[in-house]
């Protein structure tokens, strides 16, 4: 399992298996796959669909531990706003929004990219937003092992805005604590930065 490869050369042999699924979804739903614009769409969606769940392929605690360095700093360090995209494992439809993340080092910081990396990672699987949070939550608690961490995600469900209730402007947010964020004032402390403008 690599930590983070991106799958952009993919296996023939399952690219091909799922692009004859695709092929006959098509068929099957009432469109003729022989026709021009259609032609390469089977193969176009398998690439996608792999692509969209290589998470499956990544290792996220091996991500953390590939940049782990000895460090005293012992104050929060939060990411806030990072991009994230996933598959609702329920009509397999985009959810997506963002995702801010704090943690008190305690003996080691992690290099920043790998925060959002671990997201990906988690995100590129077929999932729940309240798994997605508590998935990113205890790898990063169980990795690291610092004094404290936090996760809140913000996301917009495809599954909610193109069917079912089709509410429009809806957003669901999640959270999860560990450690020190489990205090009151830290934990608000937390939220008050990560919706603060401080540019």
């Amino acid at each position: 399992m690599a930590p983070y490869r991106n799958l952009e050369e993919y296996n023939i042999e399952i690219t091909n298996e799922v692009k004859d699924h695709f092929a006959k979804i098509v068929g099957d739903i009432g469109e003729d796959i022989t026709r021009e614009g259609l032609v390469k769409t089977p193969e176009r969606a398998a690439k996608a669909m792999l692509f969209l769940t290589q998470g499956y392929q990544q290792d996220a605690e091996e991500i953390l531990r590939s940049a782990m360095f000895a460090e005293s700093y012992d104050d929060m360090v939060i990411i806030k706003d990072i991009e994230m995209y996933s598959l609702c494992e329920h009509h397999m439809l985009p959810f997506f929004g963002k995702a801010h993340i704090a943690y008190i080092p305690n003996g080691h910081i992690v290099g920043l990219s790998k925060i959002p990396r671990v997201v990906d990672v988690f995100a590129r699987r077929l999932q729940v937003q309240e798994r997605l949070t508590h998935d990113i939550l205890e790898c990063i608690n169980n990795t690291l092992k610092p004094k404290g961490v936090a996760v809140v995600i913000e996301a917009s469900h495809m599954c909610m805005m193109m069917r079912g209730v089709q509410k429009q402007n809806s957003v669901t947010t999640t959270s999860g604590f560990r450690g020190q964020f489990e205090k009151i004032e830290t934990r608000n402390e937390f939220l008050k930065l990560i919706s603060t403008d401080l540019s």
